[in-house]
């Protein structure tokens, strides 16, 4: 599995340090509150409440520079279009891995 990164958020902060803590401040508070919210309406089966919080969330994979995860994240979002669960235990590893990326950073 991927690792998260800080690849993309150096790039975009291009050496202010500033703005790269800024934007991972930003992901350490906005993260574990979509987490929750997601797993909040996964529980309760919200369908469309569930894909609203994936296409969310995919922004945080995608900042954090996992490439595959996201595509991952996507394929997840398209089948619960389809009321389909499918791919929904390789999300929530993404999630985990994100978790415990962010307590580290």
């Amino acid at each position: 599995m991927e690792k998260p990164n800080l690849d993309y958020i150096n790039q975009l902060a291009r050496g202010d340090e500033s703005i790269k803590n800024e934007l991972i401040e930003v992901i350490k508070t906005e993260f574990p509150e979509e987490k929750k919210e997601y797993l909040n309406n996964l529980e309760n089966k919200v369908f469309k409440k569930i894909e609203e919080n994936v296409h969310t969330i995919k922004h945080k994979i995608s900042i954090l520079g996992l490439e595959k995860s996201y595509e991952a994240a996507n394929e997840f979002e398209h089948n619960l279009r389809e009321q389909s669960l499918e791919g929904q235990k390789e999300f929530d590893q993404i999630l985990t891995a994100i978790s415990d990326y962010i307590e580290t950073i």
